[in-house]
């Protein structure tokens, strides 16, 4: 599907923050993004040519940032923080909660759409650790039944 109208525009209103079209490749690949909720193929090469870069070159962008979706994502992303503290503070016994729940490992989406699980390497809030991120929401302090307990929260 072909860059839309409004995407172009979002897109052609960030020129005016950066010295470059090129310098706009990042929020050009969120507001997609955030319209479709990944970034295809088809999206990237439109993208590149607006920005006049290569495709190369903007998918070394893309492939780079963890938070950018190369592929279909769930209507709700569960960033699972995997970091040295929400190790040592039961995120493997979360991981396996989750895991379990959804009927998915890492990296994958349920079946019905709804989520779509994903490591991150680390949310920052590890004074409060085990965390996990859904879409915006941050989750902190968690043991495997409150994790499960706030995907309820989340249709």
């Amino acid at each position: 599907m072909p860059l839309s109208a409004e995407e172009r525009r979002e897109i052609e209103a960030e020129y005016a923050r950066y010295p470059t079209k090129r310098a706009v490749c990042i929020d050009a690949m969120k507001i997609v993004q955030r319209h479709r909720g990944w970034v295809s193929d088809e999206s990237l090469e439109e993208i590149a040519q607006l920005l006049e870069m290569s495709l190369d070159e903007l998918d070394g962008v893309a492939s780079f940032y963890n938070l950018l979706f190369r592929k279909p994502v769930g209507r709700h992303v569960v960033l699972l923080c995997d970091s040295v503290s929400c190790w040592i503070m039961g995120y493997d016994r979360l991981r396996e909660r989750l895991c379990s729940k959804l009927g998915v490992h890492l990296g994958e989406t349920t079946q019905d759409g709804r989520f779509t699980l994903l490591p991150i390497v680390c949310l920052g809030t590890c004074d409060h650790a085990p965390a996990m991120m859904v879409d915006e929401d941050l989750h902190r302090d968690l043991d495997p039944e409150k994790a499960a307990q706030a995907l309820e929260t989340y249709k």
